[in-house]
C-alpha cells in the first residue's frame, strides 16, 4: 500500500510506496563514459575558449597551473549588462533578461568529477560558492542567487567536464517564495525553525539518516518528491551560507564527497542535480530559514499524472533509500 504524505513546508502532497519499495537495481543506468575531452572548452590550454575568468585557485599564485576557475557562462541564460526595465502589456508582466550566469570549473582534470576530488579541492569549490555569492549580493539589481550542479545528460548537463553553475535573478523564484512563506508560517505558529524541527525528528527516528558528522546531516526526507532524494543541512541553525566557517566547509566537503560516492556505488553512477537553497538577498526572516542542499538523482521522469496534478509518486520509500545508501561502504 502507498501513503499520502504532506510536506510541512510548502504543503505539497506526495505518494510514497511504503510497501514493495524499489531497490537501486529497478532504476535505469545512464552511461557517463567521458567523450568530449578533445574539444572541451574547460580543459587546461583552452582558457581562450571561455570568457575572461572572474576568479581562480592557482598553485603558488602563478598565472598558469590553475586548480579551479570561475568564468561567466559563454551562453548565459541571462546577461549582466543592462537594466531590468519592468513593464506591462495588458495583463502580462515582463522585463529585460538581466541577471548573472557564471560557471565554477571545479577541476582541470576532465576525467574527474566532484566525488573524485580531495576534501581540500572540494573546499576550494565551496569557497568559490561563498565568494561569488557575496560578490553578486552587492549588485542591487539582484534579489536571489541559485547555485546548482547538473551531472549527466538526463540531468541537463551540456558539458561533461565537472562544473557548477551560479545564476543571479532580479526576482525571487515562485518555489523559493513558497518555501519562505511556509517556513515563516511555521515559525509564527511554533516559534521554531521548521528545518531544525525536521532535524530533531530525523535524529529521533534515525532510519532516514544517511550520513552525519559534527556539523552536518544528510538524510532522505520523510516527504520525498523523487526516489533517493537527499538533503544536507547544517546541524546548528544558520540562514547564511556565506557565514560558513573553514571547519564547516571541510565538514560540508566531507559530507558531499561521502554522499556522492555512496550515490555512485549504490545507484550505478546516476545523473543528478543538486542545488543550494540560500536566503534571498537582504532577507529578514533569519530565524525561520535554514540554508540547505537538495540532492536529486535522476532516476525517473515525471508522467502526465505528476504534471497534471502536482502529486509526485515515489517508488522507493525514504527509509528504504537511506538504508541502501547507509550500507554502501
Amino acid at each position: 500500500m502507498a501513503e499520502f504524505r504532506k510536506d510541512p513546508i510548502v504543503g505539497q502532497w506526495v505518494i510514497v510506496h511504503t510497501d514493495n519499495s524499489w531497490g537501486p537495481d529497478r532504476y535505469a543506468v545512464e552511461d557517463h563514459t567521458p567523450r568530449d575531452r578533445a574539444t572541451c572548452q574547460f580543459c587546461p590550454g583552452r582558457e581562450h575558449m571561455t570568457p575572461p575568468e572572474l576568479d581562480a585557485v592557482r598553485s603558488n599564485g602563478e598565472h598558469s597551473g590553475w586548480k579551479l576557475r570561475v568564468v561567466p557562462n559563454k551562453f548565459p541564460a541571462l546577461k549582466i549588462e543592462g537594466t531590468i526595465d519592468a513593464r506591462k502589456s495588458g495583463l502580462f508582466d515582463y522585463s529585460n533578461g538581466v541577471g548573472a550566469h557564471e560557471v565554477v570549473i571545479e577541476t582541470p582534470d576532465h576525467n574527474k568529477q566532484l566525488a573524485d576530488l580531495s576534501l581540500d579541492e572540494i573546499k576550494w569549490v565551496i569557497d568559490k560558492y561563498q565568494s561569488r555569492l557575496v560578490d553578486l549580493t552587492g549588485d542591487k539589481r539582484f534579489k536571489y542567487i541559485i547555485i546548482f550542479k547538473n551531472y549527466g545528460d538526463s540531468a541537463g548537463a551540456t558539458i561533461e567536464h565537472s562544473h557548477t553553475q551560479i545564476i543571479a535573478l532580479p526576482m525571487i523564484p515562485k518555489y523559493v517564495v513558497e518555501e519562505l512563506e511556509g517556513t515563516r508560517r511555521y515559525f509564527e505558529q511554533n516559534q521554531r525553525c521548521v528545518f531544525c524541527d525536521m532535524l530533531a525528528q530525523e535524529s529521533k527516528d534515525e532510519d532516514r539518516i544517511v550520513i552525519q558528522n559534527d556539523e552536518f546531516v544528510a538524510f532522505c526526507p520523510f516527504v520525498q518528491r523523487y526516489p533517493f532524494e537527499t538533503w544536507i543541512l547544517p546541524k546548528n541553525h544558520s540562514s547564511e551560507f556565506a557565514s560558513l566557517s573553514d571547519s564547516g566547509k571541510i565538514n560540508l566537503a566531507a559530507t558531499l564527497k561521502n554522499l556522492l560516492l555512496k550515490m555512485r556505488k549504490c545507484l550505478h553512477d546516476p545523473a543528478y542535480n543538486f542545488y543550494l537553497h540560500v536566503a534571498p538577498i537582504n532577507y529578514e526572516g533569519q530565524q525561520s530559514f535554514h540554508w540547505h542542499i537538495e540532492f536529486v538523482p535522476k532516476l525517473t521522469n515525471p508522467s502526465g499524472f505528476e504534471w497534471g496534478t502536482g502529486f509526485y509518486t515515489v517508488r522507493t520509500a525514504p527509509h528504504v533509500a537511506a538504508r541502501f545508501l547507509r550500507e554502501v561502504n
